[in-house]
């Protein structure tokens, strides 16, 4: 009897081994599953880490890119400048090469500007010639003023020759007196004196009635007829801005180097 009842208790033993080691199994499989999803987890995290890791990497490269391709540009558009500014030192350095001798030549030249300028300014046509003797005057004196240094003189002296230079491309009028010689004594009369340039220089009395052209070969004044008086006329409202720039028909001062020679005499001025 005692013999069958263990033999009857030995499934159901048997069936709780099986269960106990199934829950075992169980846990077992349950702990296996929570560690491949935390190792996924740490493995995912790593993926997005190097992911964004990858992507700061890239950005970084295209900004690189970016100021790489600027400074190119920046060269690009700075080697032609810096070539100049090469050329430039080059000149100066040139240039104090020979500063020596032209500081040395540099008063015999400003003596020869002032020179040059005396003789035209008595060679050229009559007009305000005490202002422009006096302008002359004042560049003799500067030559040998010691408080002026090179540079100050040089300056006066080219201010002058704008000046002169200025008057052959202007046309002028203004009111002043001419000096007649006549048999006893010179007299004085007040006129109207119009400038072409350094090609025509003319003068007509304010009654209209008496003109005359300076005629630089004869160094004398030519007196004009009634026309051309009219001309002249003309010519003193264009200057004044009283009427519009014309045509005017009227004897030159200078003489007209042309192909067939000088030329003077009745001329379009």
């Amino acid at each position: 009897m005692r013999g069958k009842g263990l033999d009857y208790l030995r499934p159901g033993a048997a069936l709780g081994v099986l269960l106990l080691a199934a829950t075992a199994n169980a846990a077992s499989l349950t702990s296996e599953a929570g560690d491949a999803q935390r190792q996924q987890a740490e493995l995912q995290a790593q993926i997005d880490a190097a992911d964004d890791e990858s992507r700061a990497m890239l950005a970084e490269l295209r900004e690189r890119e970016s100021e790489t391709r600027r400074l190119e540009q920046e060269n690009a558009r700075l080697v032609p400048h810096l070539v100049e500014q090469a050329e430039q030192l080059r000149r100066r350095e040139a240039a104090l090469d020979t500063l020596d001798a032209t500081r040395q030549a540099l008063p015999s030249l400003q003596a020869s500007l002032v020179a040059r300028l005396d003789t035209w300014v008595e060679d050229d046509l009559p007009f305000m010639q005490e202002q422009r003797r006096a302008r002359v005057a004042s560049l003799e004196r500067a030559l040998g003023d010691p408080d002026l240094d090179d540079a100050e003189r040089m300056e006066r002296i080219l201010d002058v020759w704008r000046l002169e230079l200025a008057y052959g491309m202007e046309m002028d009028a203004w009111r002043d007196h001419l000096v007649v010689a006549d048999d006893s004594r010179p007299t004085r009369r007040e006129v109207d004196y119009l400038r072409l340039g350094r090609i025509g220089l003319y003068y007509l009395t304010p009654d209209g009635r008496e003109g005359g052209a300076w005629l630089a070969e004869e160094a004398d004044w030519a007196p004009l007829d009634d026309q051309q008086r009219r001309e002249v006329r003309k010519g003193l409202r264009m200057a004044r801005d009283q009427r519009a720039p014309e045509l005017l028909q009227l004897p030159v001062s200078q003489p007209l180097e042309r192909e067939n020679g000088p030329l003077s005499g009745e001329g379009g001025a």
